[in-house]
Formats: structure tokens, sequence, C-alpha cells
């Protein structure tokens, strides 16, 4: 494929998007963008869920990644099955009773000023991180492929590539991405599953047969059963459980999408639909992991790292259409991850620590110009991140986010499990350092596991550690009280 024919499908695909984004973002408001006027149909929500759940990482870190890991990441997406469900009968039951925007400020009604800060600032800080982690991986593959053809500078494919998510999410925010990301859902299954024909038809397998082949691979392997291994099943059953309950239940960008739902029986459904689809897709992309490492030994393909895998087969080897397909998923993946994320924290920072929606007397063209400046000021933020982290590339970016949420979200899920589980008051002052505290002790004990613990080797059950340790301090420093009405 040619630097040329790359750029002109993601010229294509681009213009298709800003389509959408004309027809939806029509007469919005501050309300279309942070809740979307609150009429989203479910079904639609639950459909473009999948894309943004997944976005590039998955579709290009989940694949070579399970040449380090095998099908145990599995054992993590049966635990995010369950973690959806507690989400969509605890987590949104609670949102919609109080009628919220930015899901943060429940931690003000329960606990106070600081806490509700704190929640706010944590999503902040790992939402940040974890979506310029996404951006990073898909902007590199065209800088590999595209770019470093034509000598263009990383920065600038960088800059291109967040102009791009800040044109067609400043108007229309949430009510305009609800809509983008089911055309982008949609392209990206289509190239998952033509990916899989593509390889089947160069290796001249039948797929029945691939099945039978992946199936008897050392690939396959699901179930890690000792115990000192840092994957080792039943943590990963409950570390996916809670992954998805703090990446989902406890993120602002993917509750917005539920919360801008009619109802909340319309939004359970949405999570029901949606956390099932999510498991059938996981496992086809694993299957697709898999078929790569066939593809591999079979051919004698060398590739520099994990991520690479299925860029460099899918465009150097499997012909001109399989790269067509491969970038179009792969742009598909990609913007659902970083428009999502960059609505998200305009939304957090506006209402949560600017306080839009409580200021009287502001007119609505003054909230639209604070919510301009604060979508610009993240999407440099943005920026930055990403150009750091291509300094930092040493290993799957799927790992990295985990590992990121393992120190960013724990504190999160302390607090709202102590919020929803207990009644007693907080030392709401104390809220920030206990936050902090948390994850700074994880980080000393996960570096010193082996030593300290007999061999033992932390893996994503580190955000469980870190939302134990942050519950178990704010309870030192609590008193009784009578639990607020939620």
């Amino acid at each position: 494929m040619t630097p040329l024919l790359i750029i002109s499908i993601f010229i294509i695909y681009t213009v298709l998007l800003f389509a959408i984004t004309w027809i939806t973002s029509r007469k919005a408001d501050s309300q279309s963008f942070f809740i979307g006027n609150k009429a989203s149909p479910w079904f639609v929500v639950a459909y473009g869920m999948i894309g943004a759940s997944l976005s590039g990482v998955t579709f290009m870190s989940l694949p070579g990644w399970v040449k380090d890991t095998q099908f145990s990441y599995m054992v993590v997406v049966l635990g995010y099955l369950f973690g959806y469900f507690v989400i969509a009968l605890v987590l949104l039951p609670l949102y919609y009773r109080l009628k919220l925007t930015s899901i943060y400020s429940y931690l003000e009604q329960r606990f106070g000023f600081w806490s509700y800060k704190t929640g706010a600032g944590f999503f902040i800080l790992s939402r940040t991180l974890g979506a310029s982690l996404r951006m990073f991986l898909v902007i590199n593959v065209l800088q590999i492929f595209v770019f470093d053809a034509w000598n263009i500078p990383f920065w600038v494919n960088v800059l291109v590539f967040i102009i791009l998510i800040i044109l067609y999410t400043l108007k229309g925010g949430i009510k305009t991405i609800i809509w983008t990301d089911t055309l982008q859902t949609t392209f990206m299954l289509l190239a998952l599953v033509l990916s899989v024909i593509y390889i089947a038809r160069d290796l001249d397998i039948s797929l029945i047969k691939l099945v039978s082949t992946v199936k008897e691979s050392s690939a396959s392997k699901m179930f890690i059963t000792d115990w000192h291994h840092e994957r080792f099943f039943i943590k990963q059953f409950f570390s996916g459980m809670f992954i998805t309950i703090v990446m989902t239940g406890l993120d602002q960008e993917m509750m917005q999408k539920n919360l801008s739902c009619r109802n909340i029986k319309e939004a359970q459904k949405n999570m029901f639909t949606f956390s099932g689809i999510l498991v059938f897709v996981n496992l086809l992309f694993l299957f697709l992991g898999a078929l790569l490492l066939i593809y591999v030994q079979t051919k004698g393909v060398v590739v520099a790292s994990s991520d690479d895998l299925f860029p460099t087969i899918a465009i150097k080897y499997l012909g001109p259409l399989a790269g067509v397909v491969f970038l179009v998923g792969l742009i598909s993946a990609a913007f659902p991850s970083a428009d999502g994320a960059l609505t998200s924290l305009t939304t957090s920072v506006s209402i949560d620590f600017l306080g839009l929606d409580r200021r009287k007397g502001i007119t609505e063209r003054t909230k639209t110009r604070i919510r301009y400046v604060v979508h610009l000021s993240i999407a440099f933020v943005f920026f930055v991140c990403v150009l750091i982290f291509s300094k930092l590339n040493d290993k799957a970016v799927i790992d990295k986010i985990f590992t990121i949420a393992g120190y960013t979200y724990g504190p999160l899920l302390g607090l709202y499990s102590f919020g929803l589980f207990t009644s007693r008051k907080v030392n709401d002052k104390l809220t920030p350092f206990i936050a902090i505290s948390s994850p700074v002790t994880c980080y000393i004990l996960s570096a010193n596991s082996e030593v300290l613990f007999n061999g033992y080797k932390f893996g994503f059950e580190l955000l469980l550690l870190n939302g134990f340790l942050t519950f178990a301090l704010l309870y030192i420093f609590s008193r009784k009280g009578e639990k607020d009405s939620q």
C-alpha cells in the first residue's frame, strides 16, 4: 500500500464522519453536549459503546498480546460481564435517581467538597493518560506507514489527528458521539471479520480448520492455575469485574452515554445488551491474535513488537484490499476512544471544577464560550501527553492502560464503595491525602512483591488492593453517621 492510498482512505472516512457531525450538531446546546438532551435511543448507545469500549487499543494491541498472554485475557472479559451487571443494577439507578450530569457530584452529596474534587480529579488524570495512550497507538501506525515516507514529523501527525477530533466534537458533544460511534463500531467489526477471512484465505485453510488449529495451539490457553502468576485465573476474573466497575461505572465518559438515554430502564437495557455482545467480540479478537501468530510461524514474518503484529501483516503481507480493511477498522476504533474522552473531560472540568451547571445569571452563549476554552485546553494536554508517550513505548499498550487504571481508578473504587456500603462520615479534608497515599503504597508493594510475598507478582488485582487501602483509610478516619439519602 502506498502512503497516498492510506491517507486517501483516512480523508474519505473523515469526510463521512463530519457529514454525520453536521447533521447531529445542528441546534445543539450545552444540554446536548453534556447529556444529549436525554433523547438517545438505548439500542444506538449500546451498539456505539462497543466501539468506544474496544478502541484502537483492542483492535491493535489485543491480537498481538496473545503472544505473551495466550487467551488468559478472556477470563478478564468474563469478569467484565459480572461488572456490567453491577453497573446496571447498582450504579445506574443511583445516577438516575440523583439526576446527575457529572457522576462525581455524588461524592459531594455523600462526603463533601474535597472528596468530590478528589474523585473528579482522579478521573481527569486517569482518562487523560488512558486516552493519550490509545491515541498514541493509532497515530504511531499512521506515522510508520504514511508520514515517515513523506518525512513529516510525528508532532504534525499528532496535531492533525487532534484537530480533527476537536472539530467534530466541539459543538455537538455527546449528542454527536452517540451517532458517530455507531458508524465507527460498524466499520471496526467489519474489519475484524474480514481480517480473519483474509488470513484464512492467504494460509489456504478453511475457517473451520482454523478454529480447530487455534484450539489445539498453545495460544488458546485460557486458565493459568499457578497462584503466584500475575495472570492467575481467579485474580484475572475479579480484576476484570472491578476493572469494568471503575473504568465504566465510575468513568464519566462511559456513564455520560448511559445518562443520555431517556430513562433508567433504557439505560439498563443498553448495558445488558452491550455487555453480552462485548464478550463475543473480545473472543473474536483473541482468535484473530492466535491466527496472526500462526501466520507468523508459517510465513516466517518478523515484527518489532507485539503491537506491530496486526498492522505489519495486514498492510505488508495480505494485499492492498486487506490493508484498506485494516486501516478503516483502525481509524474506526481510534476515533471513539479520543472523542469520548475529550467530551467527558470537558464535561467533568466544566461541571466539577467550573460549576457551569450551578452558575446563575450566565447566558448560554457565555457557557458555550467557556466550554470551548476547556475543550481546546484538554486537547492541548492530549497533544503533549501523546508526544511524551512516543518516547516510552516499551510494552503492549493495553497492558499499560490497565496498569494505569490500577493506580488511578483505585481511589475511586474505594470512595464509591465506602459511600454505597457504609453509613459513616469521612473526614472530608483528609480524602485527597488518602487518595494519594493508597496508590503510592500500592506501587511500593508491587515493585517489591516478589521479595515481600514469596515470589508473588501483582497483576490487574492491584486495582482491588488500591481500592481496599482507600476504603480502609477512609474507615479509620471516619465517624459514625446517618447515611445520606441516595
